[in-house]
């Protein structure tokens, strides 16, 4: 039988504090201090707890070199089950013997060509059941005030590397109908789900955001798109999965959008009512449960790895990739009249789940959406300028 150890594994020392009223009495702080190293392995997305053995069995083998595991010494046999078994050491033809399929996820990850840092930086900050709002009320952080109060003082608001006096001051130009559109652009935590949106409008916004609007093809297979953000070496790997509330003419559920035919690609439907699907993948954020269309924002990092390989660059490009999408999906809606949002406190494992998405490949990495804004603000929105609310108040709905 032949082994190697799996493609990218990284050992945190861990240390966790907890109440011990013995080490109290005994003149201490009263913290019992436990120490443990955690084998933190992106194919496997899960902690692995790992023994003095263990780690330096890890140490030994080579991720690129499979050796016969008669040239494990005998006393480290024990720890070479146990990695086997975790998966973090690879058998060589079979797969059903380690940690649920390890060798073929290991391979997949070795496919991807994910810089190591990335991949673990990725598979270990994916949620799973997580509610944030009620994590925000356990926090006592559920309000700005509450948030200062437990947090104490945050950093400054805006930064100043100057004296005022050196400070060169600039001229503010008359603000045209551009800057009115800014001022209006703000997140929408209050939607009208009584009033659905039209599917001509719905199908603007798209457009406008998500579709290809030309192409270059380089030799047989090379394809560039032309759209309306910016990307990463013109790759584009950005996907965008719709999850449909309230848009006339179309059926509610689950949608792929196919961004060079400008068409949805209806996909199985959750296993349960839509909003409580909502509510699972948003982590319990309410304000944006009821969006008439929210997006979820899953890219193709192997299409981006593709010319990236391994490079300390590729993540950060494919994250910038999400924030112009947003940006312009924004900017589309409140020229539209309606708000829109974006977050990143989702659940991805549950998300990547329902749309059938293998995380090293294609993966969550944001929610968007938009829709009517609701007629009062019943959550709290950003808008010290007052100018969403004011053009809402005075703007007659059809």
């Amino acid at each position: 039988m032949r082994i190697r150890r799996c493609a990218v594994v990284y050992l945190e020392p861990r240390e966790q504090a907890q109440f011990d009223l013995g080490v109290l009495l005994a003149g201490g702080d009263g913290l019992q201090r436990t120490r443990r190293w955690l084998a933190l392995a992106p194919h496997l997305g899960e902690e692995v707890e790992v023994d003095a053995d263990g780690r330096e069995l890890l140490g030994q083998l080579s991720p690129a070199q499979w050796v016969d595991v008669d040239a494990v010494a005998p006393g480290l046999r024990p720890a070479l089950a146990r990695l086997i078994a975790a998966g973090l050491v690879i058998v060589d033809g079979d797969d059903g013997g380690g940690h649920g399929g390890a060798r073929a996820r290991d391979d997949r990850l070795r496919g991807a060509y994910w810089h190591p840092l990335a991949a673990t930086l990725h598979a270990f900050t994916r949620w799973s059941g997580v509610d944030t709002v009620q994590n925000s009320k356990d926090a006592g952080t559920e309000t700005a005030v509450a948030m200062r109060g437990v947090l104490g003082t945050p950093p400054v608001e805006a930064a100043r590397r100057a004296a005022p006096e050196a400070r060169v001051p600039l001229p503010r130009p008359a603000p045209n109908d551009f800057d009115a559109l800014l001022a209006r652009r703000t997140t929408c935590r209050n939607f009208d789900p009584s009033r659905p949106v039209p599917l001509a409008l719905f199908a603007q916004l798209v457009q406008r955001v998500f579709a290809a609007h030309g192409h270059v093809r380089v030799g047989e297979d090379l394809v560039f798109l032309k759209k309306s953000v910016p990307s990463g070496g013109g790759l584009h790997p950005m996907e965008a999965y719709f999850i449909v509330q309230h848009v006339d003419g179309l059926a509610p559920g689950l949608y792929h959008y196919g961004a060079t035919e400008h068409a949805l690609e209806p996909l199985p439907g959750p296993d349960r009512p839509l909003r409580e699907f909502v509510m699972d993948m948003v982590a319990q954020q309410h304000w944006f449960a009821d969006a008439h269309v929210l997006v979820v924002l899953a890219p193709r990092f192997d299409r981006t790895f593709w010319k990236y390989r391994h490079h300390a660059k590729g993540y950060r490009v494919v994250a910038l990739e999400a924030g112009h999408l947003s940006q312009t999906l924004y900017l589309s809606a409140t020229e539209a009249g309606l708000g829109a949002f974006i977050t990143g406190a989702i659940n991805e494992v549950e998300l990547e789940r329902a749309f059938g998405l293998d995380p090293i490949h294609e993966g969550a990495l944001a929610v968007c959406g938009f829709g009517w804004r609701g007629e009062a603000m019943v959550n709290a929105e950003l808008d010290p300028g007052g100018g969403v609310w004011r053009s809402v108040a005075s703007e007659p709905h059809d």
